[in-house]
């Protein structure tokens, strides 16, 4: 299956999720940056709050693509400690690439909320949303850190990822909800039409959006 856009891929996957509408309270919550466009077609579909839970990857240094885990707002870390075996890479060098990622989670924390304060998870029905899981490390260390806010129940939703990182999931989630699953698969970006960066200029309007929701037909952000 391949996807025109992240808009588009949201529709899809808020279609699959109308089970859920009901199940209340509910609250989507997105993986910044590319999750956000998506989770809003959920959360509007659903007639639910949207809000983001920040996840930074801690990426190999000069393959930055190559993940040997993942952060998480709170504190929460997820290594892969196969990959950082296998990278022989020394504990004071993950150290510090995680010490770079938290001030960069922290700043995007700051520039999306501002002085709000994040969306309360206790007994809710969590619906968290990126736009495609390649290793699965962010969505995992997400899972990780959301549990220790005591939800009723995750669900994991996205529009593609491999289906051993969906199946690994479901022992993470409650659910999993995966639209596609191919068999080939290298990058998110290659089953998508068009995949450009979202900026955090656009994550904010995605947020406003979701305090003043609009039609299902409005016209994207440019």
């Amino acid at each position: 299956m391949m996807f025109p856009d992240r808009i588009a891929a949201g529709r899809m996957l808020g279609e699959r999720l109308v089970q859920f509408a009901n199940d209340k309270p509910l609250l989507v919550l997105a993986l910044p940056r590319g999750g956000v466009p998506v989770a809003y077609q959920v959360a509007l579909a659903l007639h639910a709050p949207l809000d983001v839970f920040l996840v930074r990857k801690l990426g190999f240094p000069g393959q930055e693509e190559l993940a040997i885990g993942a952060i998480a707002s709170g504190g929460t870390r997820l290594l892969i400690e196969g990959i950082i075996r296998g990278l022989h890479l020394p504990p004071e060098e993950v150290e510090t690439i995680t010490q770079q990622e938290t001030r960069e989670l922290e700043r995007r924390e700051h520039l999306y909320r501002g002085n709000r304060a994040a969306l309360n998870i206790q007994g809710h029905t969590i619906i968290l949303v990126d736009d495609g899981m390649a290793t699965g490390s962010s969505m995992r260390v997400a899972v990780t850190a959301l549990r220790q806010q005591d939800p009723r129940k995750i669900i994991v939703a996205i529009p593609v990822a491999p289906s051993r990182i969906c199946k690994q999931m479901q022992r993470e989630a409650d659910e999993v909800v995966c639209l596609s699953t191919p068999p080939d698969f290298y990058a998110v970006g290659e089953w998508y039409r068009h995949f450009s960066q979202v900026s955090d200029a656009e994550v904010g309007e995605w947020l406003d959006r979701a305090r003043n929701p609009r039609p299902l037909d409005e016209p994207p952000l440019s």
